[in-house]
């Protein structure tokens, strides 16, 4: 049986280094993004396989019901929901249409086009999405000397990491695997086209990020941490955050009481 990838913001970046990746292993590819002439020339590269390109612009609805009605339609084996747009500002100088297309393109679209693509798999008994988010997600208690304030980024990208997680327990021992992709600074135009110079700043390869997570499937990871030697700092995190709710109780806790 053949196999189908579709991968969105295939034009530049980890999206189109996952897209030459799943091709080079025998992956027929759907390449989603909003440039035609970099999705064509990505076809031209791999002429014993289809790459089929996909012009949609994910921070539309017409654009994301488009690329939902491929993932419903068609028999994915992989569906990687890379695209992404930065705007890093402050939430009070966050233009509405800015932030209207960050909630769009990192928390509508990779939303709709799972929800989309799952029933497909199940019913298949196979399957895989991976979610790309960031280390940001996990930036929220940061004091404000540490990192530019960018709180609506953050909290997309914790959608994708709590989506991800609650996801891969709805569907465990159903063959869809599911992961959120965290990776650190990467060196792509990502942060050119926000204006930021990260040239001097070490930064990890999209390619290497791309290992990482198809090596992060193998080996069951949901939340992939491609920079992140111990894992055991993960654990902790997450250890915390089932011990804070499970911590809760019916009486207001004392702090509150008059």
């Amino acid at each position: 049986m053949s196999k189908l990838a579709l991968v969105t913001g295939a034009s530049s970046g980890i999206g189109l280094a996952f897209a030459r990746r799943l091709a080079g292993q025998g992956h027929d590819v759907v390449a989603v993004g909003r440039r035609a002439d970099r999705l064509e020339a990505l076809a031209a590269e791999f002429p014993d396989v289809r790459i089929r390109p996909l012009v949609a612009d994910l921070s539309t609805d017409a654009g994301v019901d488009a690329v939902a009605a491929v993932c419903a339609g068609e028999p994915l084996t992989m569906l990687v929901n890379n695209a992404g747009v930065a705007h890093y500002m402050p939430l009070a100088e966050l233009p509405a249409d800015k932030a209207r297309e960050l909630v769009h393109v990192k928390v509508v679209a990779p939303t709709l086009l799972t929800r989309a693509a799952v029933p497909g798999m199940l019913a298949r008994g196979e399957g895989a999405i991976v979610n790309v988010a960031g280390m940001i997600a996990f930036s929220g208690p940061a004091p404000a000397a540490r990192l530019p304030r960018r709180a609506v980024y953050a909290g997309a990208l914790a959608h994708l990491v709590a989506m991800s997680q609650v996801l891969h327990a709805e569907l465990a021992g159903t063959g869809v695997r599911v992961q959120v992709l965290c990776p650190g600074v990467v060196a792509t135009e990502f942060h050119e086209r926000q204006g930021l110079d990260l040239s001097a700043a070490p930064r990890m390869s999209a390619e290497d990020v791309v290992t990482a997570g198809l090596r992060g499937l193998e080996l069951g990871e949901t939340v992939c941490t491609p920079g992140v030697e111990d894992t055991g700092l993960l654990q902790r995190v997450f250890d915390a955050d089932l011990a804070a709710f499970g911590g809760q109780r019916v009486e207001l806790a004392g702090r509150y009481r008059s």
